[in-house]
């Protein structure tokens, strides 16, 4: 549009103009060597403007005579670099296909023909590491940290070099540079983050924190949450020996993360010690709004040391009230009324819980009532504790795969900070070997009977014909024998323990359950509970054939 306007402007003015010359008539007169030649300004014109154009046609072949070899060699070099970027094209395609042998062939042309383009070098090296060549990729990237604009990305290399061969100071010290180049480096700041937790330089990673944050790098949340898990860190391991130190840094975590769990419990019981009791409970709360959790709840029912059963009860139901009654803050109660011998209190908060779906601690929390109630070896408790060890699992710390029942600023698999999450571990699925393919029958011993299995089996089953029993497959794993099981739960007034020979309460509350599950009580049982079924001996072979019961 604004050429044709352009064109149009420009005839314009050429039609003007010779309208002008037309209307004003004169003589151009050139003398010349004794010559004389009178024209008019119209052909005098029209005469410069030819010779314009030919003086112009002769200094373009001219010219074009001088500069004939220049243009002969840049066009050889446009060839030749044309060839070199469209091997390297090819080397990429074959790299990212995971031909080792055309990398290799397109990476030696491209090199060839564009010399040390970073590209080239680049190709050449990943080619070599699909090769398996880790020596010809550790030079290629060594020449490109010669080359100061491929200096990070030949720093890049090295550093991926050295971490699969485990040399983690020549990685750390390949991280570091590129970090002091580039601070934008996303890869380097990270890798030198990961180095200063892995060190225990929480003061060191928290200023990484601080400069990435400052740069753009992560969002300010993020900074923020990050910061104050370094500083519990840091105030964990100046608990014992440098409490005002380690106070100091956990009350600033938990102004910057109010709802990091161990930070509020390490802060309660620094608040504690110093004797201000409702500063700790306030932020015991206040985590507690945020997210209910049992490290939250055992610290802030056991806040005062001299504080009796009853009291902790109460605070207890304090909790409860505050999350409008949790399945946390259900099984904290359940606990502080077991412990204060409030059995009927105890199992109204665990009622709710074992209605549907109950997880594997609130299986054992009502299998503990049992025990204390009607003894060890009652059918009630047994039938929990095997019910137990099949119930969903209890959330715990998880980062990257690994669960753990104790917190950890990063994790023990990637190095990753602030990586464990408080969550359900992922259920698996049992094979056909655990379930069994098919139920067989069996003949029913006169005294035995069957087992509740709904979700209460502490209920009395009513009387029914049993024309036959079904036998399900049960995974049943090698135990002591049943005079030599350990009794379950505490005795009455006593206090569950934390772990018994190292083993988790929830492991261990399982394999007891298998236990009984395999062993028949000795002695009567208690009037009004249900008998465990006797199992006959597994078959295997030909012998094994499905029977029916007349």
């Amino acid at each position: 549009m604004w050429r044709a306007l352009a064109f149009l402007a420009l005839l314009a003015v050429a039609a003007y103009g010779a309208t002008w010359i037309a209307d004003h008539p004169g003589t151009v007169t050139i003398v010349w060597n004794g010559y004389e030649v009178a024209t008019s300004l119209a052909f005098g014109l029209i005469g410069v403007l030819i010779a314009a154009i030919l003086l112009g046609f002769v200094w373009a072949i001219v010219r074009g005579f001088i500069t004939l070899p220049e243009t002969l060699v840049r066009g050889s070099r446009e060839r030749r670099r044309a060839k070199g970027f469209s091997a390297l094209s090819r080397g990429m395609v074959a790299v990212g296909s995971g031909d080792p042998l055309a990398a290799r062939r397109h990476a030696n042309d491209a090199e060839r023909l564009l010399g040390a383009e970073p590209l080239a070098l680049l190709l050449k090296a990943q080619a070599a590491q699909i090769s398996g060549d880790r020596e010809a990729a550790e030079h290629a990237f060594q020449r490109m940290v010669n080359d100061p604009e491929t200096r990070v990305l030949g720093l890049r290399g090295l550093f991926v070099e050295a971490r699969r061969r485990e040399d983690d100071a020549s990685a750390r010290a390949y991280a570091a540079e590129a970090a002091r180049l580039a601070p934008s480096v996303t890869w380097a700041n990270e890798a030198v983050l990961e180095a200063q937790c892995a060190d225990g330089d929480w003061s060191g990673a928290t200023e990484t924190v601080e400069r990435r944050a400052s740069i753009g790098l992560i969002e300010k949340g993020t900074a923020r949450r990050q910061r104050a898990v370094l500083l519990t860190a840091a105030a964990q391991e100046r608990e014992a020996g440098e409490p005002e130190a380690a106070t100091e840094r956990v009350l600033k975590a938990i102004k910057l993360a109010p709802d990091l769990v161990p930070a509020a419990v390490l802060a309660a019981r620094l608040m504690v010690r110093r004797g201000d009791l409702r500063k700790a409970a306030k932020i015991i709360e206040t985590a507690w709004r945020a997210g209910p959790h049992p490290d939250l709840a055992r610290t802030y029912v056991s806040l005062r040391t001299g504080d009796s059963v009853r009291d902790r009860m109460a605070r207890a139901e304090t909790l409860a009230k505050i999350s409008s009654w949790h399945p946390e803050a259900r099984l904290a109660m359940a606990q502080a009324a077991y412990e204060a011998r409030e059995f009927g209190k105890a199992r109204e908060a665990l009622a709710p819980l074992l209605a549907d779906r109950p997880t594997v601690r609130a299986c054992l929390a009502m299998a503990r009532l049992e025990e204390t109630e009607h003894g060890a070896g009652s059918g009630r408790a047994r039938a929990w504790l095997a019910h137990a060890a099949h119930a969903t699992r209890d959330p715990l710390w998880i980062a990257d795969g690994v669960a753990s029942e104790t917190w950890a600023p990063v994790s023990p698999v990637s190095g990753r900070l602030d990586a464990f999450v408080w969550k359900t571990p992922t259920e698996v699925l049992a094979g056909p070997d655990a379930t069994g393919a098919e139920d067989e029958a069996a003949p029913v011993s006169g005294t035995a009977q069957l087992a509740p299995s709904g979700p209460a089996p502490g209920v009395q089953p009513e009387a029914a014909p049993k024309p036959e029993v079904k036998a399900p497959t049960v995974p049943v794993p090698t135990v002591a024998k049943a005079s030599e099981a350990p009794s379950h739960g505490p005795k009455a007034g006593e206090a569950e323990p934390a772990k018994a020979n190292g083993v988790a309460p929830i492991a261990a509350g399982m394999a007891q359950a298998a236990a009984d599950v395999s062993a028949p009580p000795a002695g009567p049982l208690a009037s009004g509970t249900p008998s465990p079924v006797v199992f006959p001996p597994a078959r295997t072979g030909d012998d094994v054939k499905p029977r029916r019961a007349s």
